[in-house]
């Protein structure tokens, strides 16, 4: 028993031996119908650089990473223009905001912030709209009541424009991987289809194939990670962003509710507005 141990591990060690002994010689193997030749390590089938791999993929494998680095593309360029647009809303109506919380009435904050196409003059506007509608009326929770109601669509609204572009991000970070994986499925497919015709399982011949499948998976993570990470920072801005509309709404309503305590009438304002 012994003595076949001892044998077992003398052949181990000689196999172990051989196979370190093959990078030395620079060597691999490579079925062929003459039989098994020889060739350097060096000189694998193809070059196995990230373009060479897309040049020498399928055809649906190409399409698969060409698209995935299109989604790549409109996933920062969305992140350049929402960041844009965001941060130039959010400084407009923070000024807005410090304007009209310094007033006393609404004319007074109407003629601070002015005409524009911020959304705290949107507010302005609709409650200075109503105010004119309402001249006649003198049920003031009436009026508020109709005020909150036209500042609530307006910050809706709001909500909704900032949003706009965002639901591509999600698409994007929700599908990427399936459709990387989607083409290194099928490159594998015609790894395997190359390898039986080959009648070789070399990885000289077997791994361009297999990195070639790999890639698009490598690209659809690449696309989707920044699209998921972006997407989530908008969610949060654009909360801060609603809030912010929430504010300025709110302001909105304490200058015509104390106007209208006061008995103060709006003809002037009105026909600004006009």
């Amino acid at each position: 028993m012994m003595t076949r141990c001892a044998e077992a591990v003398r052949l181990a060690v000689a196999f172990a031996v051989a196979l370190m002994a093959v990078p030395t010689l620079g060597l691999a193997q490579v079925g062929s119908p003459a039989g098994p030749t020889l060739i350097g390590i060096g000189q694998l089938p193809r070059d196995l650089s990230p373009w060479s791999m897309f040049v020498s993929a399928d055809l649906l494998v190409q399409a698969v990473m060409v698209g995935l680095v299109f989604a790549s593309v409109v996933t920062w360029t969305v992140w350049l223009a929402k960041n844009v647009e965001l941060l130039a809303a959010r400084r407009r109506l923070l000024r807005a905001l410090e304007a009209m919380s310094a007033e006393r009435s609404l004319a007074d904050a109407y003629a601070r912030v002015g005409p524009g196409p911020g959304i705290a003059q949107a507010l302005i506007d609709a409650a200075v709209t109503e105010l004119r509608l309402s001249s006649d009326v003198s049920d003031k929770d009436g009026i508020k009541e109709r005020i909150a109601m036209r500042l609530a669509r307006l910050e809706a609204a709001a909500g909704r424009d900032m949003n706009r572009g965002t639901g591509l991000l999600a698409t994007i970070g929700a599908t990427a991987p399936f459709v990387g994986l989607f083409g290194t499925v099928w490159g594998i497919m015609n790894s395997f289809i190359g390898i039986s015709k080959a009648q070789t399982t070399n990885l000289a011949v077997v791994a361009p194939g297999i990195a070639e499948a790999l890639l698009a998976t490598a690209l659809g993570l690449f696309a989707a990670i920044p699209a998921v990470i972006i997407y989530n920072q908008f969610a949060r801005s654009i909360n801060g962003y609603r809030a912010l509309v929430g504010d300025a709404a709110a302001e909105v309503m304490r200058l015509v509710s104390r106007d209208l305590d006061r008995g103060q009438s709006f003809p002037g304002l009105a026909r600004a507005a006009e």
